[in-house]
């Protein structure tokens, strides 16, 4: 039995807890990002989590989320660990669960974002090409990444 739930609710407190779970995440792996493009970035987070296809949390024994995965149209499009949960496997098993039941078979990552980068390689993904900016123009290097 996996801790992910898959029927995750988009009321009001779950959203937000999600939101702080990125926050705290982005702030840890995401250090080219500045407070202040943080901030900008966080209302497009909020919507994307009310409205992605597919939401699924990793839960721990006492239900409350750790991490998330959010999927639209077999790519991940949402990966995010609380910070004093990563280097235990949620990403892993969240990742695992989405290839597996949902067919994924690509992700984008911020070129900048090593760490991200190299867990998805781990994961079996590989680079197929790069964008100079950012799906909202901003000039932050995506790479997208298939398997």
């Amino acid at each position: 039995m996996t801790n992910i739930n898959h029927l995750v609710s988009r009321d009001s407190a779950t959203v937000s807890a999600l939101l702080m779970i990125w926050e705290g995440s982005v702030k840890a792996t995401h250090t080219f990002l500045s407070d202040k493009e943080i901030s900008d970035i966080k209302p497009e987070v909020y919507q994307a989590l009310q409205t992605i296809a597919i939401l699924c949390c990793y839960e721990d024994e006492h239900g409350v989320p750790q991490g998330f995965i959010g999927i639209d149209k077999q790519k991940i499009a949402l990966l995010f660990v609380a910070e004093n949960a990563r280097e235990h496997g949620i990403g892993r098993c969240l990742v695992s669960e989405a290839i597996e039941k949902w067919q994924v078979n690509s992700v984008d990552v911020n070129e900048q974002n090593e760490q991200g980068l190299g867990f998805y390689q781990h994961m079996g993904f590989h680079i197929v090409s790069r964008s100079e900016v950012d799906a909202q123009g901003r000039p932050f290097p995506i790479l997208h990444l298939a398997r």
